[in-house]
């Protein structure tokens, strides 16, 4: 009787275990679109990503850099002082969207170009998102103490 309660016990922590992994597998399966890395244009022009990575880029608009075509298209260049990267987008930019201001975009990098599905604005004129704020500072292009960063 006493043998048949440890392997009762031991089936039961095993089967345990195993639903765990496979739970832990398939959230991390599901969350796999849902996570976007952040690369500043310096990481990206040193280490270009695949073109089938959607990742999220964050930086200044470089001043005069902004080309409104015709269409709702539009291109620009973003920056961190150390490397810039051009950036197309199709759509409405945000209406805090500005040349010289922090941006984030989010998508893909295809034949030297970022080609952005969503782009990102700072919301008023102390917020900095603190991914932007740490490759700025990392090239020494930023030192706004006031800055919230996110936090």
């Amino acid at each position: 009787m006493k043998n048949l309660k440890k392997r009762r016990r031991i089936q039961i922590i095993a089967v345990a275990v195993v639903a765990l992994a496979a739970s832990t597998a398939l959230i991390g399966y599901a969350m796999r679109d849902g996570i976007n890395l952040f690369r500043s244009p310096s990481q990206i022009m040193a280490e270009p990503p695949p073109e089938t990575e959607v990742f999220r880029i964050g930086g200044l608009v470089a001043p005069g850099s902004v080309d409104r075509g015709s269409s709702e298209r539009v291109s620009f260049v973003v920056t961190d002082g150390g490397a810039d990267v051009p950036v197309v987008f199709a759509g409405v930019l945000p209406d805090l969207f500005a040349e010289g201001e922090g941006m984030v975009g989010t998508g893909r990098y295809i034949d030297g170009v970022f080609q952005a599905s969503e782009i990102l604005a700072k919301h008023d004129e102390t917020y900095m998102p603190k991914e932007v704020m740490d490759a700025l500072e990392a090239q020494g292009h930023w030192r706004d103490d006031t800055a919230a960063g996110g936090s």
